[in-house]
C-alpha cells in the first residue's frame, strides 16, 4: 500500500534498509519430516522448505539447500552421500538431489507435471515417486478427463521413467520393500486411504492394510514391517500392524526413517524423536536452526503514517477513471459501451462518454446485439441479485429480460440476435450454470449444470454451440489445473473439451476469452498476458494452432463487426489492433470522476467512547466531525451542540469503524452486499483478490459516492503460476508474464498484490520487491521464505497449500515455535480467517438466536443468508422497477475453501493465534467470506481463544490500519471519521460490535435502517 503523504521518505528509508535482516533461532518445526543416514550418524530435516543436516545426536542444523526450493521429503541415498527431495523451483514439483554437504544440487525430473515424495531404492539406482503424469484434458487429451497420481520409478543411471501403478485412483507416498521387489504406497482406490503394494517386475498389486485403517505415509523397514501414520480416534499417531506406537504425541504424517530393524526416527510435537518398536519411551533429539528474516524495523507500516488511500483522493479534483469494465465496440464501430463508477456508459469515438443508467445499482458487462440496436447488460435494479436487461439504443427504453434465482451475468448474443447465453451465478466464488434465454419470450433453459467459476460464454458461428473457459484440474488430489475450452450444445445435452496448447492455461476465466469473431473464423483468447488467435470451424472447434496477435498486456478482447479489428484493454488504455497488419492505435478516452467529500460539521454525543487508544472506555464525550475528519474529541458540553447537528449516542457506545482485512468483493452479490458491510459497522474492506478492473471500479464507485459501501483496498488477480483454481486468479506463464502483471497492477493503482498458492518462492520474492518499490502491500499463504523475502503478511491459519499439508499448522491443528517466531521477528501480519470453517458464525448465532431473524441478512442471496437463517429466505428488497426475490435456499458452491472454525482440534488453532500475537505478529481480522457478520464472529472467536476484548478489537481497527498505513483505527483529532455506534460495551462483550445502530463512513452518517432500505440513500 502506498504511504501517501510520506511516500518519498518512506520508500527512501525502506530502500536504505533492504539489508536489515535478523535471525530466528528455532528448536521446533511445524510439518517437518526427518531422515537418518545409512550409517546412523546424520539426520536430514526439511524445516520450512529447506533441507538441513545435523548430527544424529542432535545439535545445530546446517542448511544444504537454499531457502527458495520449497524442499520437502528428504531421503538419503544408500551410500549416504546424497539426499533426494521434492523441490518447487519453477512452477512444478520436481525430484532433486544434493550432496549432503550442499554440493552438486541437481534436478532429476522436469516438465509440466508435479513429481512428489521421492524414495531411494536400496540398490541406489532408482528413485520411486508419485506424479500426476498421464493423460488429461490439461495435457492435451480432451477425452481423458482429469489425470491422477500414480507411482513412477526414475532410473538415476539413464533418466528413464517407468510408470508402476495405473489405477484411476490416486496412488502416492511410495516406500520400497527391503529387497526392492515391491513398492508400498497409499491409494484411494478402496475409499479413504489404504496401503497397497505393487510388485515392481510383474505389476501385480495387493492390499496391505486391514479394513478400517485410514493410513498415510507408509515406511517399509528392513525387518519387513510397515510403519504408517494414522488419524484413528481423532489422534495423530504412528502405527504398525494396527498397533499405536506414539501414544499422545502429535506425530506428523510423514514417512518414518529406520535407524535399525526395530528403531525409527520421526517428528512429533515439532521435535525429532527416536523410538523402538518393541516399546519404551521415545527419546527427543534436540536441534536448533537459524533462519534469516527481514526485520520488523525494515518493514513499512510499523506506524500509522498515512497512505495513498487515506486521505482519499483530493475532494473536488477530477481523477481519471481506471476501473473500466467490459468495453464493447458497437457493430457500426462508432461507439463503445462500458461500465465504470457504478453505471453504464456509452462513449462515442472522438466525442464524449454519456452515462446511460445513472443509478445506485450495479450496472456491468454490456453486450451489443448483432444489429447494433440493443445493449444487454447485467444489473440488480429489479431486485436483490443481477438480471439481464435490454436497452433499446434508439428509444432509450429499458426492459428486464431474465428473472432467475441467481445473478445473470456475462451476456453473449447469438449470431442471429434471437438468443442470449449467460451465466447464472448461484453460489460462492461465482459458481454458475450456463443458460440461454430467448430474447423475444424471456424463456430460459439451462444448457450446462453449475461449474466452479466458469468464464463468460461466446457463440459459434453456426449458432449451435456455446463456448466458455472452464477449469480442468490435473488430478482429484489437488484442485489446481488449467483453463481450457468447453464447448456446449446450445440446446444442452452434450459438451466437448478442447486444449489449444497442452499444459498451457488460458490466463484467466475473466476477461481472457474465448471470444469468437462475428465471421466465425477465429477465436481470441489471452495467453501469457497477450491476445492470441485460434482458427476455428463453424461450430467453434479449433482447427489450427494459436498465433500471438498483441505484444503488450491485453484484456477483454472484443471484435469489430467486420472481424477485422479487436478492441482490448492494455493497462489504463483502450487499444484497437488490426488483425491482418498488427497495427495498433490508442482510442482516446478521458472519463473522470470527482470524489465525494462531505462538508458538514456535526457533533456525536457518545455516552461511552471506545477510542482504541487505551483499553478503558471514556464516558460522556463529544466527537466533532468536520467534513470527513475528526476535528476534536472533548468532554460533553451542551454549548458545543448549539447550532450544530447532533447525533445523539448518549445511551450507546461510539467505536472506530471495523476493517475487514480479507474479503473478496464480487459483483454477483449485488450492491446491497456493500451496504450490509456498513450496516455491520465495517467501514473499510481489504479485497486481496479480484479481477484487474473490477476491484478498481469498486474503489472508484465508492470514492465517487455512486455506490454506498465501505472504503475498498483493492487488489487485482490472485497471482498463480501456470496452474490455477479460482476464477479471479491468473495463471502466470513465466517471469516475463509476471512483469506484465505487476506493471498492470501499478498502472491501475492496485493497493494489494497477492502471490497465490502456485507462485514459486523466488517469484513471490519479486512480488514483494515490486510492492515495496511501488507502495503496495503484499501477502501470500506462506510463512517462509515469505518472512525473508519481505512479503507483508500471511493469510489463513490453514488455507490451501500446494504441498498437501500446511507449513503453518501441523496435524491436530497445532502450530509450533518456528511459525510464531518467524511472524514475530519479521513483523508480518497474520490473518487467521477462522470464519472459513463456519464454526465461528454458528457459535455466535447459537449464543444469540435473534440473529437468525436479523434483517440485514435479508439483503444477501439465499445461498448466503441460509448460513445464518438455516432456511431459504430470498431476501427481497426494493429495486428500480420494484419487485424482489424469494428463491428457495440451496447449498453453497462446490469448490469452496477449507478452514477451521471449530471442532475437536480448535484448541490448537486458538493457541496458534495467541502465540503468534505474543511473539509479536500483527494479528488482523479477516474472514475470506462474503458475510459481513463473520467479522464479529471472528472477534468473538479471538476472545474465546484467549485474547482480551481490547486485543481482539485491535485486530479489526488499530492493527490493520497500521499494516495498511490507513489514517483510521482510533478516534482522535486528525483521523478520518470512520465510526460505528453500537449498543453495549465491546470492551466487555465483543458481541456488541454487531449491534450497530449507525455508522459514519468517511464522514457521512448512515442509520442502519437507511442502509437496509437503500432507496432513500443518495448516490
Amino acid at each position: 500500500m502506498t504511504r501517501g503523504i510520506l511516500l518519498f521518505s518512506t520508500v527512501v528509508a525502506f530502500r536504505g534498509s533492504q539489508t536489515q535482516t535478523t535471525s530466528v533461532v528455532v528448536s521446533e518445526g511445524t510439518s517437518m519430516s526427518v531422515s537418518i543416514s545409512p550409517d546412523g550418524r546424520t539426520l536430514a530435516i526439511d524445516l520450512q522448505g529447506t533441507v538441513w543436516t545435523l548430527p544424529s545426536t542432535g545439535g545445530a542444523a546446517k542448511a544444504v539447500t537454499d531457502f527458495y526450493n520449497d524442499a520437502r521429503h528428504p531421503g538419503f541415498s544408500p551410500d549416504g552421500k546424497s539426499l533426494v527431495f521434492q523441490g518447487y523451483r519453477a512452477g512444478t514439483y520436481d525430484i532433486w538431489a544434493v550432496g549432503t554437504d550442499g554440493s552438486n544440487q541437481r534436478q532429476l525430473t522436469r516438465g509440466p507435471f508435479d513429481d512428489r515424495e521421492p524414495a531411494w531404492s536400496h540398490d541406489g539406482f532408482r528413485v520411486a515417486f508419485s506424479s500426476d503424469r498421464g493423460e488429461s484434458i490439461s495435457a492435451g487429451q480432451p477425452a481423458a478427463g482429469s489425470a491422477n497420481y500414480n507411482v513412477w520409478i526414475l532410473d538415476t543411471r539413464n533418466g528413464q521413467l517407468t510408470q508402476v501403478t495405473k489405477d484411476r485412483a490416486d496412488d502416492f507416498m511410495p516406500t520400497w520393500s527391503p529387497d526392492d521387489s515391491e513398492i508400498a504406497f497409499i491409494s484411494t482406490r478402496a475409499g479413504g486411504q489404504t496401503i497397497w503394494a505393487v510388485n515392481v517386475a510383474s505389476g501385480v498389486e495387493r492390499r496391505v492394510s486391514a479394513e478400517g485403517v485410514r493410513a498415510d505415509a507408509p515406511s517399509w523397514g528392513p525387518g519387513g514391517r510397515i510403519v504408517y501414520h494414522s488419524t484413528a480416534g481423532n489422534g495423530s499417531q504412528l502405527e504398525v500392524d494396527g498397533t499405536g506406537l506414539t501414544g499422545e504425541e502429535n506425530a506428523f504424517p510423514f514417512r518414518a526413517s529406520w535407524a535399525s530393524a526395530n528403531e525409527i526416527v520421526y517428528v512429533s510435537d515439532g521435535k525429532i524423536r527416536r523410538r523402538a518398536l518393541d516399546g519404551g519411551a521415545s527419546r527427543t533429539i534436540e536441534f536448533s536452526a537459524t533462519l534469516p528474516v527481514r526485520a520488523a524495523s525494515a518493514r513499512p507500516g510499523s506506524a500509522m503514517t498515512g497512505s495513498r488511500i487515506l486521505p482519499p483522493p483530493t475532494a473536488h479534483r477530477p481523477h481519471p477513471v481506471k476501473g473500466v469494465l467490459s468495453p464493447a465496440i458497437s457493430p457500426d464501430g462508432k461507439s463503445i459501451a462500458f461500465a465504470a463508477i457504478g453505471d453504464l456508459y456509452l462513449y462515442t469515438l472522438g466525442s464524449k462518454s454519456d452515462n446511460i443508467t445513472r443509478d445506485r445499482f450495479i450496472d456491468t458487462e454490456p453486450a451489443w446485439s448483432p444489429d447494433g440496436r440493443q445493449i444487454a447488460w447485467s444489473t440488480d435494479r429489479a431486485g436483490q441479485l443481477l438480471d439481464i436487461w435490454l436497452l433499446d439504443y434508439r428509444t432509450g427504453t429499458k426492459r428486464r429480460l431474465t428473472s432467475t434465482d441467481g445473478s445473470a451475468m456475462g451476456a453473449a448474443w447469438s449470431p442471429d440476435g434471437k438468443q442470449i447465453a449467460f451465466l447464472n451465478v448461484d453460489g460462492v466464488w461465482r459458481r454458475a450454470s450456463v443458460n440461454v434465454v430467448d430474447v423475444a419470450t424471456g424463456d430460459v433453459r439451462q444448457i450446462h449444470p453449475p461449474l466452479f467459476g466458469p468464464g463468460n460464454p461466446t457463440w459459434s458461428r453456426d449458432g449451435k454451440r456455446v463456448l466458455i473457459a472452464a477449469l480442468t484440474p490435473y488430478s482429484g488430489r489437488f484442485r489446481e489445473g488449467t483453463n481450457q475450452l468447453l464447448s456446449i450444445a446450445a440446446g444442452g445435452g452434450d459438451s466437448t473439451w478442447y486444449t489449444p496448447i497442452p499444459h498451457q492455461s488460458i490466463d484467466s476465466r475473466v476477461g481472457n476469452g474465448p471470444v469468437i469473431s462475428p465471421d466465425g473464423s477465429r477465436m481470441a483468447v489471452v495467453y501469457e498476458g497477450k491476445v492470441w488467435l485460434i482458427p476455428v470451424a463453424a461450430d467453434g472447434a479449433p482447427t489450427g494452432p494459436p498465433r500471438r496477435l498483441t505484444s503488450e498486456i491485453s484484456y477483454m478482447p472484443t471484435w469489430t463487426a467486420d472481424s477485422k479489428s479487436i478492441l482490448y484493454q492494455s493497462n489504463d488504455r483502450l487499444r484497437m489492433i488490426n488483425v491482418a497488419t498488427g497495427a495498433v492505435r490508442t482510442i482516446p478516452f478521458n472519463l473522470q470522476y470527482t470524489p465525494a467529500a462531505p462538508t458538514e460539521r456535526y457533533v456525536i454525543h457518545a455516552g461511552r467512547l471506545v477510542d482504541m487508544k487505551s483499553d478503558a472506555a471514556r464516558q460522556n464525550m463529544d466527537i466533532v466531525i468536520n467534513g470527513n475528519l475528526i476535528a476534536s474529541v472533548v468532554p460533553h458540553s451542551e454549548q458545543l451542540h448549539q447550532n450544530t447537528r447532533l447525533i445523539d449516542a448518549s445511551n450507546q457506545t461510539v467505536m472506530p469503524g471495523l476493517i475487514e482485512y480479507h474479503s473478496h468483493m464480487q459483483k454477483d452479490l449485488g450492491e446491497a452486499h456493500e451496504r450490509v458491510a456498513l450496516a455491520f459497522g465495517i467501514t473499510t474492506v481489504r479485497s486481496p483478490g479480484s479481477t484487474p478492473y473490477e476491484g478498481v471500479e469498486d474503489k472508484e464507485a465508492v470514492d465517487a459516492g455512486v455506490r454506498i459501501g465501505p472504503r475498498i483496498v483493492a487488489a487485482g488477480y490472485l497471482m498463480e503460476w501456470q496452474r490455477v483454481y479460482y476464477k479471479m486468479a491468473v495463471a502466470i506463464k513465466d517471469s516475463t508474464h509476471l512483469e506484465l502483471e505487476l506493471q498492470r497492477a501499478k498502472a491501475l493503482g492496485h493497493d494489494v498484490l497477492k502471490a497465490y498458492v502456485r507462485m514459486p518462492d523466488l517469484q513471490a520474492r519479486r512480488v514483494a520487491q515490486f510492492g515495496r518499490a511501488n507502495g503496495m502491500s503484499t501477502s501470500s499463504h506462506e510463512v517462509y521464505p515469505a518472512a525473508l523475502s519481505g512479503l507483508d503478511g500471511t493469510e489463513h491459519t490453514t488455507g490451501t497449500s500446494r504441498r498437501g499439508f500446511s507449513p503453518k499448522v501441523a496435524t491436530l491443528s497445532r502450530s509450533y515455535d518456528d511459525v510464531a517466531q518467524l511472524w514475530g521477528k519479521s513483523g508480518m501480519t497474520f490473518t487467521p480467517t477462522l470464519a472459513l470453517g463456519g464454526g465461528t458464525l454458528a457459535r455466535m448465532i447459537a449464543a444469540d438466536t435473534a440473529l437468525r431473524a436479523d434483517e440485514r441478512f435479508a439483503l444477501y442471496p439465499s445461498w448466503l443468508s441460509a448460513q445464518v437463517t438455516g432456511g431459504g429466505r430470498g431476501g427481497a428488497r426494493g429495486g428500480a422497477a420494484g419487485g424482489g426475490r424469494g428463491a428457495a435456499g440451496r447449498a453453497g458452491a462446490a469448490g469452496g475453501r477449507g478452514g477451521r472454525g471449530g471442532g475437536a482440534n480448535q484448541g490448537g488453532i486458538d493457541a496458534m493465534i495467541v502465540g503468534a500475537q505474543n511473539a509479536g505478529a500483527r494479528v488482523v481480522a479477516g474472514t475470506d467470506t462474503p458475510n459481513a457478520a463473520n467479522v464479529q464472529a471472528e472477534l468473538i472467536a479471538y476472545v474465546a481463544a484467549g485474547m482480551t476484548p481490547f486485543q481482539a478489537l485491535k485486530t479489526a481497527t488499530v492493527n490493520p490500519a497500521q499494516a495498511l498505513g490507513l489514517n483510521v483505527g482510533t478516534i482522535e483529532p486528525g483521523r478520518l471519521a470512520d465510526l460505528a455506534i453500537v449498543d453495549g460495551n465491546p470492551l466487555q462483550d465483543p458481541s456488541a460490535t454487531y449491534r450497530v445502530t449507525q455508522v459514519i463512513a468517511n464522514g457521512t452518517a448512515f442509520t442502519r435502517r437507511a442502509l437496509i432500505e437503500g432507496g432513500g440513500l443518495q448516490r
